[in-house]
């Protein structure tokens, strides 16, 4: 639940309209079955751009309540007016607890780099590129994130078929201090999501999200979900 709106924040930034939206997902994965809201907003200026989203997941194994809050904060710079280039920072963190009193913390991370945009001339479909230095604090001083983020409305705006992946170095040590101990150094996300816009402002649909050793799931998962969302 992140990043996707981005694009769409994109188009908002070429016509002058600041955005937001609130989703509340339902996570069928295995070990999961959990709620999962969301916030997002953009908005634009004179320089270029403010993108932020809030995850907040809910009643995660014997938690009550909020188990887990992440954000992400990132500003564009557009390099020219006319250019498909814009000169990105982001800072991304969190924290979350596995029990009551037990908590843990999702490493704070800096990226900057350069984002490259197209959008097709009627905004029916587009898409983002990131190449981003990443900073991990307490792993890596020096790591690096690829993004690409997508959008594509069809059948007269009713459907929208939106998503992103990102592929990013961190190291991860699974099942640590044991015989079955397992290491990766790189990660992959990608979270595409199905949407029928009932209306401009409410809409209905999935999101599937697919991992390679993220979290602490070694190798590949796959986790759906059944979602709402509603457009201010």
């Amino acid at each position: 639940m992140k990043r996707i709106f981005l694009l769409f924040a994109l188009f908002a930034f070429i016509t002058s309209v600041s955005a937001q939206n609130v989703q509340l997902h339902y996570d069928f994965g295995e070990g999961r079955k959990y709620f999962t809201t969301t916030v997002e907003m953009f908005r634009p200026d004179k320089l270029g751009s403010t993108f932020f989203f809030i995850d907040m997941d809910y009643n995660v194994g014997d938690v009550k309540g909020v188990s887990l809050a992440y954000w992400e904060i990132a500003r564009a710079f557009n390099l020219g007016k006319t250019s498909p280039l814009a000169y990105h920072i982001e800072y991304d963190g969190g924290l979350g607890q596995y029990a009551p009193g037990g908590s843990f913390q999702i490493e704070d991370s800096w990226l900057t780099g350069i984002d490259y945009i197209w959008n097709s001339e009627d905004f029916s479909k587009g898409f983002t590129l990131q190449v981003l230095y990443k900073y991990i604090r307490g792993k890596h001083n020096a790591s690096f994130q690829l993004t690409g983020v997508w959008y594509l409305n069809f059948a007269n705006n009713k459907l929208s078929f939106t998503g992103f992946a990102d592929f990013w170095r961190e190291d991860w040590i699974y099942n640590a201090g044991t015989v079955n101990e397992e290491k990766t150094k790189y990660i992959f996300q990608t979270e595409p999501q199905l949407w029928y816009n009932f209306t401009e402002n409410f809409a209905a649909g999935s999101e599937v999200e697919i991992d390679v050793n993220f979290g602490n799931r070694k190798g590949f998962a796959v986790m759906p979900t059944a979602a709402v969302k509603y457009t201010f």
